[in-house]
């Protein structure tokens, strides 16, 4: 299954491969060089359509815990200041996806979409220390009566160019369900109260909608 952000992608890549293939054929009289130059765009190709995945995953819904928004390794758990909403101190979890990695992005709680901003920026490594307030970036904001608030911010790379947020104010946020896409590596920021009990180690990898970030006794 493939998500629909690709759809367009992936049809225009498809024309593009079997335009080139007639072309080499037509054109490329050295048979290693013919062949050599087929693989590389049928590589090109198997790269569009993995990136562009979209696995089923099996999200089991517990109000105690917030899941992994999206799939990657764990690069950063540290206290910090959050400034753009809550303007105190959280528990910031960052999942960093390489180009590899799924990129669609989950809801981690269940409950009521309370903030949602795009903010326009740079394209800082997404590792880079002042991406999460200097790159292009959405904010949005769940709320239940567990967790209280968190904040997950969807922050764009070196090759992430389109931030896609379907998180609209208002609305009801599903755990595990899909919120949004990243397209061509990035990284999420989840910003948890500061008693929650982080269940995730550094450079551990995790699913989205599956792996538990943390849990409210």
């Amino acid at each position: 299954m493939f998500h629909k952000e690709g759809h367009k992608i992936i049809f225009t890549t498809l024309v593009i491969v079997v335009a080139s293939f007639f072309l080499i054929d037509g054109f490329v009289t050295t048979e290693w060089l013919r062949t050599s130059l087929m693989l590389l765009v049928l590589g090109f190709f198997i790269l569009i359509l993995q990136f562009f995945r979209n696995p089923k995953r099996n999200t089991h819904p517990e109000v105690s815990q917030a899941l992994s928004p999206v799939d990657g390794k764990v690069v950063v758990i540290e206290e910090v200041q959050e400034n753009e909403v809550f303007k105190d101190k959280r528990i910031q979890v960052s999942v960093f996806m390489s180009p590899v990695n799924v990129h669609v992005t989950r809801y981690p709680i269940s409950g009521k979409v309370t903030y949602s901003k795009y903010h326009p920026g740079k394209y800082l490594v997404a590792w880079h220390p002042k991406a999460s307030e200097e790159n292009e970036r959405t904010t949005v904001v769940v709320e239940n009566a567990n967790f209280g608030k968190i904040l997950y911010r969807q922050i764009a790379g070196a090759l992430a160019k389109r931030i896609v947020n379907y998180a609209k104010v208002d609305a009801t946020a599903q755990q595990g369900a899909d919120s949004g896409f990243i397209k061509f590596g990035s990284r999420v920021d989840l910003f948890l109260p500061l008693h929650a009990d982080i269940k995730v180690e550094l450079n551990q990898k995790v699913r989205g909608g599956e792996s538990i970030i943390a849990e409210i006794k």
